[in-house]
Protein backbone atom coordinates (compact mmCIF):
# COMPACT_ATOMS: atom_id res chain seq x y z
CA UNK A 1 0.00 0.00 0.00
CA UNK A 2 1.31 3.47 -0.36
CA UNK A 3 1.21 5.49 2.72
CA UNK A 4 2.24 8.68 0.73
CA UNK A 5 -0.84 8.77 -1.11
CA UNK A 6 -2.71 7.32 1.71
CA UNK A 7 -2.13 10.03 3.91
CA UNK A 8 -3.67 12.64 1.62
CA UNK A 9 -6.55 10.52 0.89
CA UNK A 10 -7.59 10.07 4.49
CA UNK A 11 -6.30 13.69 5.56
CA UNK A 12 -8.40 16.18 3.01
CA UNK A 13 -11.71 14.08 4.14
CA UNK A 14 -11.14 14.43 7.54
CA UNK A 15 -10.00 18.27 6.99
CA UNK A 16 -12.59 18.84 5.28
CA UNK A 17 -15.29 16.80 8.01
CA UNK A 18 -13.90 18.88 10.95
CA UNK A 19 -14.47 22.17 9.02
CA UNK A 20 -17.86 21.36 8.04
CA UNK A 21 -18.72 20.05 11.84
CA UNK A 22 -17.06 23.08 13.23
CA UNK A 23 -18.95 24.91 10.56
CA UNK A 24 -22.46 23.83 11.75
CA UNK A 25 -21.55 24.28 15.29
CA UNK A 26 -20.56 27.82 15.20
CA UNK A 27 -24.02 28.63 13.41
CA UNK A 28 -25.98 26.70 15.77
CA UNK A 29 -24.52 28.23 18.67
CA UNK A 30 -23.17 32.05 18.16
CA UNK A 31 -25.11 32.47 14.86
CA UNK A 32 -21.66 33.36 13.14
CA UNK A 33 -21.26 32.58 9.85
CA UNK A 34 -20.39 29.10 8.58
CA UNK A 35 -17.14 30.50 6.46
CA UNK A 36 -15.40 31.78 9.24
CA UNK A 37 -14.97 28.32 11.23
CA UNK A 38 -14.27 26.67 7.31
CA UNK A 39 -11.06 28.93 7.08
CA UNK A 40 -10.11 29.28 10.49
CA UNK A 41 -9.26 25.33 10.31
CA UNK A 42 -7.37 25.83 7.17
CA UNK A 43 -5.49 28.06 9.00
CA UNK A 44 -5.30 26.18 11.72
CA UNK A 45 -3.74 23.12 9.29
CA UNK A 46 -1.64 25.74 7.48
CA UNK A 47 0.23 27.06 11.01
CA UNK A 48 0.52 23.19 11.99
CA UNK A 49 2.45 22.67 8.95
CA UNK A 50 0.13 20.09 7.53
CA UNK A 51 -0.89 22.01 4.44
CA UNK A 52 2.27 20.88 3.09
CA UNK A 53 1.85 17.60 3.69
CA UNK A 54 -1.62 16.96 2.70
CA UNK A 55 -1.68 19.95 -0.19
CA UNK A 56 1.10 19.48 -2.70
CA UNK A 57 -0.81 18.70 -5.79
CA UNK A 58 -1.71 21.00 -8.48
CA UNK A 59 -5.22 18.67 -8.73
CA UNK A 60 -6.32 20.84 -5.06
CA UNK A 61 -5.37 24.38 -6.87
CA UNK A 62 -7.25 22.96 -9.99
CA UNK A 63 -10.40 22.76 -7.59
CA UNK A 64 -10.43 25.71 -5.80
CA UNK A 65 -10.58 27.42 -9.11
CA UNK A 66 -13.27 25.05 -9.44
CA UNK A 67 -15.20 26.05 -6.15
CA UNK A 68 -14.95 29.51 -6.59
CA UNK A 69 -15.83 29.26 -10.43
CA UNK A 70 -19.39 28.02 -9.49
CA UNK A 71 -19.25 30.81 -7.08
CA UNK A 72 -18.25 33.56 -9.87
CA UNK A 73 -20.67 31.81 -12.35
CA UNK A 74 -23.93 32.13 -9.75
CA UNK A 75 -22.45 35.91 -8.74
CA UNK A 76 -22.51 36.84 -12.76
CA UNK A 77 -25.77 35.30 -13.16
CA UNK A 78 -27.46 37.21 -10.08
CA UNK A 79 -25.88 40.72 -11.99
CA UNK A 80 -28.35 42.69 -14.30
CA UNK A 81 -25.92 44.86 -16.75
CA UNK A 82 -29.04 46.89 -17.09
CA UNK A 83 -29.52 48.49 -13.82
CA UNK A 84 -26.24 49.80 -14.08
CA UNK A 85 -27.58 52.36 -16.83
CA UNK A 86 -30.84 52.81 -15.34
CA UNK A 87 -28.86 54.04 -11.88
CA UNK A 88 -25.18 55.15 -13.13
CA UNK A 89 -24.41 56.10 -9.74
CA UNK A 90 -23.72 52.10 -8.83
CA UNK A 91 -21.18 51.92 -11.66
CA UNK A 92 -20.05 55.01 -10.60
CA UNK A 93 -19.32 54.03 -7.26
CA UNK A 94 -17.77 50.75 -7.98
CA UNK A 95 -15.05 52.38 -10.27
CA UNK A 96 -14.64 55.01 -8.03
CA UNK A 97 -14.34 52.66 -4.61
CA UNK A 98 -12.07 50.52 -6.88
CA UNK A 99 -9.60 53.57 -7.79
CA UNK A 100 -9.68 55.00 -4.03
CA UNK A 101 -8.99 51.18 -2.69
CA UNK A 102 -5.91 51.70 -4.76
CA UNK A 103 -4.77 54.21 -4.29
CA UNK A 104 -4.97 54.55 -0.36
CA UNK A 105 -3.74 50.88 -0.15
CA UNK A 106 -0.36 51.95 -2.28
CA UNK A 107 -0.42 55.33 0.27
CA UNK A 108 0.07 52.61 3.26
CA UNK A 109 1.60 50.28 1.96
CA UNK A 110 4.65 53.08 1.43
CA UNK A 111 4.36 53.87 4.88
CA UNK A 112 5.98 50.52 5.57
CA UNK A 113 8.99 50.74 3.35
CA UNK A 114 7.20 48.54 0.64
CA UNK A 115 9.27 47.57 -2.71
CA UNK A 116 6.88 49.53 -5.17
CA UNK A 117 6.31 46.64 -7.46
CA UNK A 118 4.97 44.72 -4.26
CA UNK A 119 2.88 47.81 -2.84
CA UNK A 120 1.30 47.77 -6.74
CA UNK A 121 0.63 44.05 -6.30
CA UNK A 122 -0.79 44.30 -2.92
CA UNK A 123 -2.95 47.37 -4.24
CA UNK A 124 -4.62 45.50 -7.12
CA UNK A 125 -5.39 42.71 -4.80
CA UNK A 126 -6.70 44.69 -2.41
CA UNK A 127 -9.64 46.05 -4.52
CA UNK A 128 -11.24 42.50 -4.93
CA UNK A 129 -13.73 41.24 -2.86
CA UNK A 130 -14.56 37.61 -2.36
CA UNK A 131 -17.81 36.54 -3.72
CA UNK A 132 -17.71 32.81 -2.11
CA UNK A 133 -17.61 34.18 1.06
CA UNK A 134 -20.31 37.26 0.13
CA UNK A 135 -22.57 34.71 -1.59
CA UNK A 136 -22.38 31.78 1.39
CA UNK A 137 -23.04 34.60 3.91
CA UNK A 138 -26.37 35.77 1.73
CA UNK A 139 -27.45 32.24 1.09
CA UNK A 140 -27.20 31.85 5.10
CA UNK A 141 -29.22 34.87 5.40
CA UNK A 142 -31.65 34.50 2.66
CA UNK A 143 -31.27 38.22 2.51
CA UNK A 144 -33.09 40.25 -0.03
CA UNK A 145 -32.73 44.24 -0.12
CA UNK A 146 -31.29 47.45 -1.80
CA UNK A 147 -28.12 46.50 0.28
CA UNK A 148 -27.83 42.98 -1.09
CA UNK A 149 -28.52 43.94 -4.54
CA UNK A 150 -25.75 46.41 -4.30
CA UNK A 151 -23.31 44.35 -2.36
CA UNK A 152 -23.57 41.63 -4.80
CA UNK A 153 -22.75 43.92 -8.28
CA UNK A 154 -20.01 46.28 -6.97
CA UNK A 155 -18.36 42.75 -5.64
CA UNK A 156 -18.85 41.57 -9.30
CA UNK A 157 -17.18 45.05 -10.34
CA UNK A 158 -14.45 44.80 -7.92
CA UNK A 159 -13.59 41.30 -9.00
CA UNK A 160 -13.53 42.56 -13.07
CA UNK A 161 -11.59 45.38 -11.91
CA UNK A 162 -9.02 43.66 -9.25
CA UNK A 163 -8.36 41.11 -12.43
CA UNK A 164 -7.56 44.09 -14.57
CA UNK A 165 -5.67 46.32 -12.21
CA UNK A 166 -3.19 42.98 -11.62
CA UNK A 167 -3.08 42.64 -15.24
CA UNK A 168 -1.67 46.16 -15.90
CA UNK A 169 0.73 45.15 -13.15
CA UNK A 170 1.73 42.04 -14.57
CA UNK A 171 2.57 44.01 -17.86
CA UNK A 172 4.21 46.77 -16.02
CA UNK A 173 6.54 44.01 -14.35
CA UNK A 174 7.44 42.64 -18.05
CA UNK A 175 7.79 45.51 -19.32
CA UNK A 176 10.55 46.85 -16.10
CA UNK A 177 11.93 43.05 -16.65
CA UNK A 178 12.10 42.23 -20.44
CA UNK A 179 12.14 46.09 -21.90
CA UNK A 180 9.53 44.58 -24.41
CA UNK A 181 6.38 47.14 -24.46
CA UNK A 182 4.36 44.98 -26.99
CA UNK A 183 4.97 41.57 -24.67
CA UNK A 184 3.52 43.05 -21.71
CA UNK A 185 0.20 45.14 -23.26
CA UNK A 186 -0.42 41.71 -25.69
CA UNK A 187 -0.22 39.66 -22.32
CA UNK A 188 -2.72 42.03 -20.11
CA UNK A 189 -4.95 41.93 -23.05
CA UNK A 190 -5.06 38.64 -24.02
CA UNK A 191 -6.19 37.31 -20.79
CA UNK A 192 -8.67 39.48 -20.17
CA UNK A 193 -10.08 40.00 -23.42
CA UNK A 194 -9.89 36.23 -24.09
CA UNK A 195 -11.35 35.10 -20.84
CA UNK A 196 -14.30 37.35 -21.45
CA UNK A 197 -14.99 35.84 -25.22
CA UNK A 198 -14.65 32.34 -23.30
CA UNK A 199 -17.39 32.69 -21.09
CA UNK A 200 -19.93 34.66 -23.55
CA UNK A 201 -19.41 31.60 -25.87
CA UNK A 202 -20.20 29.10 -22.94
CA UNK A 203 -23.10 31.44 -22.04
CA UNK A 204 -24.25 31.56 -25.68
CA UNK A 205 -23.71 27.03 -25.79
CA UNK A 206 -25.29 26.66 -22.89
CA UNK A 207 -29.01 26.97 -24.24
CA UNK A 208 -28.29 24.62 -26.97
CA UNK A 209 -27.00 22.33 -24.38
CA UNK A 210 -30.07 22.84 -21.75
CA UNK A 211 -32.66 21.82 -24.30
CA UNK A 212 -31.17 17.88 -24.29
CA UNK A 213 -31.15 18.42 -20.04
CA UNK A 214 -34.72 19.34 -19.60
CA UNK A 215 -34.77 18.26 -15.87
CA UNK A 216 -33.93 20.33 -12.86
CA UNK A 217 -31.52 17.95 -11.89
CA UNK A 218 -29.82 17.57 -15.61
CA UNK A 219 -29.70 21.31 -15.37
CA UNK A 220 -27.81 21.52 -12.92
CA UNK A 221 -25.22 18.95 -13.85
CA UNK A 222 -24.98 20.69 -16.79
CA UNK A 223 -23.87 23.83 -15.82
CA UNK A 224 -21.79 22.44 -13.16
CA UNK A 225 -19.64 20.56 -16.03
CA UNK A 226 -19.54 23.56 -18.28
CA UNK A 227 -18.01 25.32 -15.70
CA UNK A 228 -15.48 22.68 -15.16
CA UNK A 229 -14.80 22.94 -18.82
CA UNK A 230 -14.64 26.72 -18.75
CA UNK A 231 -12.16 26.25 -16.39
CA UNK A 232 -9.42 23.71 -17.41
CA UNK A 233 -9.45 25.30 -20.72
CA UNK A 234 -8.86 28.67 -19.25
CA UNK A 235 -6.12 27.30 -17.15
CA UNK A 236 -4.77 25.66 -19.76
CA UNK A 237 -4.83 28.98 -22.29
CA UNK A 238 -3.53 30.65 -19.69
CA UNK A 239 -6.30 32.64 -19.26
CA UNK A 240 -8.20 34.01 -16.12
CA UNK A 241 -10.86 31.23 -15.14
CA UNK A 242 -12.38 33.48 -12.51
CA UNK A 243 -13.13 36.09 -15.00
CA UNK A 244 -14.57 33.80 -17.69
CA UNK A 245 -16.85 31.90 -15.10
CA UNK A 246 -18.36 35.94 -14.30
CA UNK A 247 -18.83 36.48 -17.28
CA UNK A 248 -20.71 33.47 -18.35
CA UNK A 249 -22.76 33.86 -15.74
CA UNK A 250 -23.73 37.44 -16.74
CA UNK A 251 -24.32 35.84 -20.54
CA UNK A 252 -26.64 33.19 -19.09
CA UNK A 253 -28.64 35.41 -17.05
CA UNK A 254 -29.11 37.34 -20.64
CA UNK A 255 -29.84 34.50 -22.66
CA UNK A 256 -32.87 34.29 -20.44
CA UNK A 257 -31.52 31.28 -18.78
CA UNK A 258 -34.06 30.47 -16.11
CA UNK A 259 -32.21 28.33 -12.68
CA UNK A 260 -33.90 28.04 -9.74
CA UNK A 261 -32.04 28.93 -6.43
CA UNK A 262 -31.05 25.76 -6.15
CA UNK A 263 -29.47 25.04 -9.66
CA UNK A 264 -27.34 28.57 -9.06
CA UNK A 265 -25.73 27.30 -6.10
CA UNK A 266 -25.15 23.83 -7.29
CA UNK A 267 -26.57 21.86 -4.68
CA UNK A 268 -24.62 19.54 -1.95
CA UNK A 269 -21.48 20.08 -5.06
CA UNK A 270 -21.50 23.50 -4.15
CA UNK A 271 -21.63 22.89 -0.94
CA UNK A 272 -19.10 20.76 -0.67
CA UNK A 273 -16.78 22.59 -2.62
CA UNK A 274 -17.32 25.63 -0.39
CA UNK A 275 -15.94 24.31 2.42
CA UNK A 276 -13.17 22.75 0.71
CA UNK A 277 -12.17 25.98 -0.99
CA UNK A 278 -12.26 27.86 2.30
CA UNK A 279 -9.70 24.87 4.11
CA UNK A 280 -7.79 24.94 0.83
CA UNK A 281 -7.21 29.11 0.77
CA UNK A 282 -6.80 29.19 5.05
CA UNK A 283 -4.06 26.08 4.81
CA UNK A 284 -1.86 28.11 1.86
CA UNK A 285 -1.09 30.92 4.53
CA UNK A 286 2.09 30.54 6.76
CA UNK A 287 1.88 31.83 10.11
CA UNK A 288 5.62 32.36 9.54
CA UNK A 289 6.14 36.54 9.71
CA UNK A 290 2.22 36.48 10.55
CA UNK A 291 2.96 38.60 14.01
CA UNK A 292 5.18 41.25 11.76
CA UNK A 293 2.39 41.44 8.49
CA UNK A 294 -0.65 42.06 11.47
CA UNK A 295 0.08 45.45 12.07
CA UNK A 296 0.63 46.13 7.57
CA UNK A 297 -3.00 44.10 7.78
CA UNK A 298 -4.63 46.46 10.06
CA UNK A 299 -3.65 49.49 8.46
CA UNK A 300 -4.22 48.17 5.07
CA UNK A 301 -7.79 46.67 6.48
CA UNK A 302 -8.67 50.24 7.55
CA UNK A 303 -8.16 51.86 4.50
CA UNK A 304 -9.76 49.68 2.35
CA UNK A 305 -12.49 49.64 4.37
CA UNK A 306 -12.79 53.42 4.72
CA UNK A 307 -12.50 53.91 0.97
CA UNK A 308 -15.65 51.55 0.15
CA UNK A 309 -17.42 53.30 2.82
CA UNK A 310 -16.69 56.88 2.22
CA UNK A 311 -17.66 56.60 -1.45
CA UNK A 312 -20.77 54.39 -1.14
CA UNK A 313 -22.20 56.78 1.62
CA UNK A 314 -20.95 59.67 -1.53
CA UNK A 315 -23.39 58.45 -3.48
CA UNK A 316 -25.56 57.11 -1.51
CA UNK A 317 -28.17 59.79 -1.78
CA UNK A 318 -28.01 60.47 -5.74
CA UNK A 319 -28.28 56.86 -6.36
CA UNK A 320 -31.50 56.23 -4.52
CA UNK A 321 -30.37 55.02 -1.00
CA UNK A 322 -29.88 55.94 2.84
CA UNK A 323 -26.29 57.15 3.97
CA UNK A 324 -26.60 54.72 6.21
CA UNK A 325 -27.27 51.80 3.42
CA UNK A 326 -24.57 53.23 2.15
CA UNK A 327 -22.19 53.08 4.77
CA UNK A 328 -23.31 49.19 5.51
CA UNK A 329 -23.27 48.19 2.13
CA UNK A 330 -19.26 49.61 1.78
CA UNK A 331 -18.77 47.43 5.27
CA UNK A 332 -20.34 44.40 3.56
CA UNK A 333 -17.60 44.36 0.52
CA UNK A 334 -14.90 43.50 3.69
CA UNK A 335 -14.48 39.96 2.43
CA UNK A 336 -11.18 39.78 -0.23
CA UNK A 337 -9.31 36.28 1.12
CA UNK A 338 -10.18 33.57 -1.53
CA UNK A 339 -10.47 35.87 -5.21
CA UNK A 340 -7.43 37.54 -4.13
CA UNK A 341 -4.80 34.77 -3.29
CA UNK A 342 -6.70 32.37 -6.19
CA UNK A 343 -5.71 35.49 -8.62
CA UNK A 344 -2.47 35.76 -7.24
CA UNK A 345 -1.48 32.15 -7.51
CA UNK A 346 -2.75 32.30 -10.84
CA UNK A 347 -0.22 34.86 -11.35
CA UNK A 348 2.41 32.80 -10.18
CA UNK A 349 1.59 30.03 -12.08
CA UNK A 350 1.38 32.01 -15.69
CA UNK A 351 4.79 33.38 -14.76
CA UNK A 352 4.93 36.29 -12.55
CA UNK A 353 7.43 35.51 -10.17
CA UNK A 354 6.95 38.46 -8.33
CA UNK A 355 3.61 36.86 -6.85
CA UNK A 356 5.61 34.52 -4.86
CA UNK A 357 7.88 37.51 -2.91
CA UNK A 358 3.89 39.03 -2.29
CA UNK A 359 2.25 36.44 -0.39
CA UNK A 360 4.48 36.77 2.82
CA UNK A 361 3.62 40.89 2.45
CA UNK A 362 -0.09 40.36 2.32
CA UNK A 363 -0.79 37.02 5.02
CA UNK A 364 -1.53 39.15 8.11
CA UNK A 365 -4.20 40.86 5.95
CA UNK A 366 -5.81 37.69 4.17
CA UNK A 367 -5.52 35.94 7.29
CA UNK A 368 -7.79 38.90 9.31
CA UNK A 369 -9.58 39.10 6.50
CA UNK A 370 -10.39 35.38 6.47
CA UNK A 371 -11.91 35.41 9.78
CA UNK A 372 -13.82 38.57 10.36
CA UNK A 373 -14.57 39.71 7.16
CA UNK A 374 -17.39 36.94 6.23
CA UNK A 375 -18.78 38.09 9.88
CA UNK A 376 -18.73 41.78 8.99
CA UNK A 377 -20.91 41.40 6.18
CA UNK A 378 -23.53 39.22 7.95
CA UNK A 379 -23.89 41.92 10.54
CA UNK A 380 -23.89 44.52 7.78
CA UNK A 381 -26.99 42.51 6.20
CA UNK A 382 -29.04 41.99 9.09
CA UNK A 383 -28.45 45.86 10.50
CA UNK A 384 -29.47 46.74 7.05
CA UNK A 385 -33.05 44.40 8.07
CA UNK A 386 -32.69 42.20 4.56
CA UNK A 387 -31.86 38.72 6.36
CA UNK A 388 -34.71 36.16 6.67
CA UNK A 389 -31.64 33.11 8.27
CA UNK A 390 -32.76 29.83 7.70
CA UNK A 391 -33.55 28.36 11.17
CA UNK A 392 -30.47 26.88 13.20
Amino acid sequence: MDMDLLGPLVAWPLMLLAAWLAGEWVFRHWNLPRVCAYGVVGLVLGGAGLSQNVAPHAAQGFMANVALALTLFELGYRINPRWFRHNPWVLAAGVAQALLTFGAVFWVAGLFDLPTDQRLVLAALCVASSPAAIMRVTHELRSAGQVTERLLHLCALNCLVAVLLLKLVVGYWHLETSGDFGKAAFNSIYVIGLSLVAGAVFGVVAPLLNRIATSSQSTTLTFAFLVLLLTGLAQTLHLSPLLAALAFGVVARERRIMLSHAQRNFGALGDVLAVFLFVFIGSLLSWSGLLTGLVLGVAVLLARSAAHTLVNMSIARPSGTTFRKGALTGLALMPMSAFALLLLEESRLYGFDLARDSLPVIVGLLVLLDVIGPLVTQRALMLAGESNPEES
